[in-house]
């Protein structure tokens, strides 16, 4: 555990909870993800109503990132009206795979069940978090999933409390982690984001040894490819 404590001691509500399973089908549908993962929208809508039988409903429904990359998904997010974007300086964020430690479904569609944004880790750096999810039997979420779960709530992403990514990390040649770390949050409009994004949900990076209080650390109980 980090010696420092987030710079704020507010209680903080739970992010709501993604909607009916139904519903995240129809809003995938909606914005085009099963075009781009190359999936009818009958098989979509099959999956959540089976899932939702099952007892799946509260769970985030997800398309593997092999179907659906972070780059083609992030402008399909928005905050009111401004819809998400890639930071210039990461042209490389579908380089970017799962742990070897996250084990995702064979399968073009799956659930992500316990979501948490881990607020509770804010001003924690991703190498102290990673280790303290995996204590607790938390599997930390893929870029791709944390854009799912915007794409579906919009809510989730607060100022001041927005969400890392570390399931996702991008291995060089000789095999060692890059020392970045996706992440979640709400551009200022500054810099090179530009004014006219301010607001908008940006999808950027941050380094593995860096604290920050405005990020947690989103995961999740598991991800059963069968509810």
């Amino acid at each position: 555990m980090p010696a420092t404590t987030p710079a704020t001691s507010t209680t903080v509500p739970a992010p709501p909870v993604p909607p009916a399973l139904g519903a995240q089908a129809e809003r995938l549908i909606e914005l085009g993800v099963h075009e781009i993962a190359g999936l009818p929208a009958a098989e979509i809508r099959t999956f959540a109503a089976a899932q939702a039988v099952a007892g799946g409903e509260g769970a985030l429904l997800a398309v593997h990132p092999d179907r659906a990359p972070a780059s083609a998904l992030a402008p399909l997010i928005h905050r009111g009206d401004k819809p998400g974007f890639v930071v210039t300086d990461m042209p490389d964020v579908d380089l970017f795979a799962p742990l070897d430690t996250v084990a995702l479904p064979d399968a073009p569609l799956y659930l992500l069940t316990g979501l948490d944004r881990g607020d509770q880790m804010a001003n924690w750096s991703p190498n102290e978090a990673l280790p303290a999810l995996t204590a607790k039997a938390r599997t930390p979420l893929l870029l791709t999933e944390g854009i799912h779960w915007v794409m579906q709530q919009p809510a989730v992403l607060e100022r001041n409390h927005c969400f890392m990514t570390i399931g996702s990390r991008l291995r060089k040649a000789n095999g060692a982690l890059d020392s970045r770390t996706p992440a979640i949050w709400i551009s200022n409009g500054t810099g090179r984001d530009g004014r006219e994004r301010r607001d908008a949900p940006k999808v950027g990076w941050c380094w593995a040894n860096n604290r920050h209080t405005w990020l947690g650390f989103a995961s999740a109980t598991g991800r059963p490819s069968d509810a």
